[in-house]
């Protein structure tokens, strides 16, 4: 019984428990860079500058001819299934499906989890910066453009209701850390998997969300991009944090099989 509990103990806490909880106060503390940077933009002040970013966001698109949010939103909207499915995928995502990856990653691929760690903590402290420089208003918040809230209108609680804002920024489109996000669990969780099948399914999930963010008009396609960008540049310093430590911080992917 006690060679079980010890060998429990090993695949839960693969570095012991101050690891664990060392990796839990890295995100929180992200998390609380994040709450005050939505301090610094919840003014009307901000809010302003918020609005003004994505009216000249919407004008670059136009000008580029690649303002096609509306017509993908209406094209959902125009079926049920798939625009309550987009929406369900879209409150699910940041949370349930990312940390449930980082705890997959934490206790299967320990040893790799610690690259992806150290490129979730660039990519957040960039999306912190992005969003004081640029704070910037969702498409859900420009109705005369056709869009709408999918997502409050399938769980009938509002974005801009008390609970909701005391947790998320509301003007944080830029960059899209869901799509960022969904690229630092996606094609790591690819690289460590052996099975074709997980391969192509987490090869999809990153244009999964993209699809998702413009369908609930939750953010730009340019935010998408700025996201990937961000969790590409999140990647490059911590390939380079590896070579400084690569007994600790290096990725290792799973090896090809015959």
């Amino acid at each position: 019984m006690l060679a079980r509990l010890r060998s429990l103990q090993a695949w839960l806490l693969p570095r012991g428990p101050v690891d664990v909880v060392r990796q839990v106060l890295l995100f929180a503390a992200a998390y609380y860079g994040y709450r005050l940077v939505r301090g610094a933009v919840d003014d009307p002040l901000g809010a302003a500058v918020a609005f003004k970013n994505a009216r000249e966001l919407i004008s670059i698109e136009q000008s580029l001819h690649v303002f096609v949010e509306p017509s993908v939103q209406a094209w959902a909207a125009s079926k049920p299934a798939i625009i309550d499915f987009a929406s369900w995928v879209y409150i699910n995502a940041q949370v349930t499906v990312t940390v449930s990856a980082l705890v997959y990653l934490y206790l299967r691929h320990n040893s790799s989890f610690y690259f992806i760690r150290n490129m979730f903590v660039v990519a957040m402290a960039l999306a912190l910066v992005g969003y004081i420089v640029v704070p910037t208003a969702p498409p859900r918040f420009f109705p005369e453009w056709g869009f709408f809230d999918s997502v409050s209108d399938m769980v009938g609680v509002s974005h801009d209701s008390v609970a909701v804002n005391a947790i998320f920024n509301p003007y944080a489109a830029i960059p899209s850390m869901h799509v960022a996000f969904a690229l630092m669990i996606a094609v790591p969780i690819a690289r460590l998997s052996k099975h074709r099948i997980t391969k192509i399914v987490w090869s999809l999930y990153p244009p999964l969300i993209t699809f998702v963010i413009v369908a609930t008009a939750n953010h730009f396609l340019t935010d998408a991009f700025l996201g990937a960008c961000t969790a590409a540049l999140g990647a490059w310093v911590a390939a380079w944090m590896a070579r400084v430590r690569p007994s600790a911080w290096a990725f290792e992917p799973a090896k090809a099989t015959a």
